[in-house]
């Protein structure tokens, strides 16, 4: 009997092993093809659908590979998974608008009180008004199998005068509040970042008028106490900036975190468990390129005290990479959807939590 017990417990340790070091596999969800006509996919979000499928967004960018004010055809496409990222439908177009008018840097919120998913993107017409940026969104209903015609928030989300600034929606995704609260971040580069938000579902919006700086791209996320935490992008510095607030936004503490080492590079950070949500810890989850000086070693971090402190992270991938979202799968493993090897492809790669902590943490299943 010992030796039976011995041979399982054998057995069972070689078997998490083999799980926390496996391979990860990246499956190339965007990427050009010969004859395709298109010259690059670029920045990536990714969220959880209510029914639990995987939405995956990025620009498509036709003629040249440049932003949205080089460029008079970016597309907005997505692909959808209904199985936790194994299998993947085709490309569907969301946003197209006639040449000469780009839709550019897509970004989503799902609503779970409503099962609405908010698709944001910033928009330009290069033939009649070049560089200046229009703030808008579509919506779905039906967990992203069809989508609404777009709608302009600009004149919601921010200044009369600032109708010439280089403004946008950050990438990747915002947030829904405990409250129902949707909000998002918005960027000035000359006057700094600022907030947007919707208490009614995203009927109509307003616009937080507080500058946030230092901060360039940036990801919000509520804190199990209530207060609101932002993880900013900051040229030239070689670490990230986090800003935190009380009293939703109105006022700010911002504090360098040299610990999050960063190139000048769209990050991700997304909220993994919650104990008011039932779950046994909160965990926050952090992905970005981790290096100071270069957009490459794709890593993803953990922390147990609300962005005090993070864990050393684990390596996703340690070459070419980029812009990255995540999304916390309907299984409990996490999604991370990063660019990789210089913009020339964006992979969907997923693990569990067991494997980021190497068998220290494990996902313990929401209470209903």
């Amino acid at each position: 009997m010992k030796l039976h017990l011995l041979l399982f417990l054998a057995l069972f340790s070689l078997s998490v092993c083999a799980q926390q070091n496996k391979t990860l596999e990246f499956n190339n969800l965007f990427f050009t093809q010969t004859g395709d006509g298109i010259s690059c996919y670029r920045i990536p979000s990714l969220v959880t659908a209510p029914n639990g499928d995987l939405i995956a967004a990025i620009d498509q960018r036709v003629p040249n590979c440049g932003d949205l004010n080089r460029s008079k055809d970016i597309n907005i496409v997505i692909r959808r998974s209904a199985d936790n990222g194994k299998t993947w439908l085709p490309i569907q177009m969301v946003v197209d608008y006639p040449l000469g008018q780009s839709a550019s840097d897509p970004s989503m919120i799902v609503d779970k009180i409503t099962g609405a998913i908010f698709l944001f993107f910033n928009y330009m017409n290069l033939d009649t008004e070049k560089d200046v940026y229009y703030l808008q969104f579509i919506k779905s209903v039906d967990n992203g199998k069809t989508w609404s015609l777009p709608k302009d928030i600009t004149s919601q989300v921010t200044k009369p005068e600032w109708h010439k600034d280089f403004k946008f929606i950050t990438s990747g995704r915002g947030i829904q509040t405990s409250t129902g609260k949707l909000v998002h971040t918005m960027v000035n580069l000359k006057n700094g970042l600022f907030l947007f938000g919707s208490d009614d579902h995203g009927e109509t919006w307003h616009f937080i008028d507080k500058a946030i700086t230092p901060a360039d791209e940036s990801k919000i996320v509520e804190l199990a106490d209530g207060r609101w935490m932002i993880n900013s992008r900051v040229n030239n510095k070689g670490f990230r900036f986090v800003h935190t607030s009380t009293d939703l936004g109105k006022t700010w503490l911002t504090q360098p975190d040299t610990n999050l080492v960063d190139p000048g590079c769209n990050a991700s950070i997304i909220r993994y468990t919650s104990k008011k949500a039932g779950d046994d810890k909160n965990r926050l989850l952090f992905a970005n390129a981790n290096d100071k000086a270069d957009r490459k070693n794709m890593t993803v971090k953990i922390s147990y005290d609300e962005g005090k402190t993070w864990s050393k992270g684990k390596t996703i991938y340690a070459g070419s990479a980029a812009y990255s979202s995540m999304t916390v799968l309907a299984n409990g493993d996490i999604g991370l959807l990063f660019e990789k090897e210089n913009y020339k492809e964006n992979v969907f790669v997923k693990f569990s939590l067991n494997w980021l902590t190497d068998g220290k943490d494990k996902y313990v299943k929401l209470k209903k």
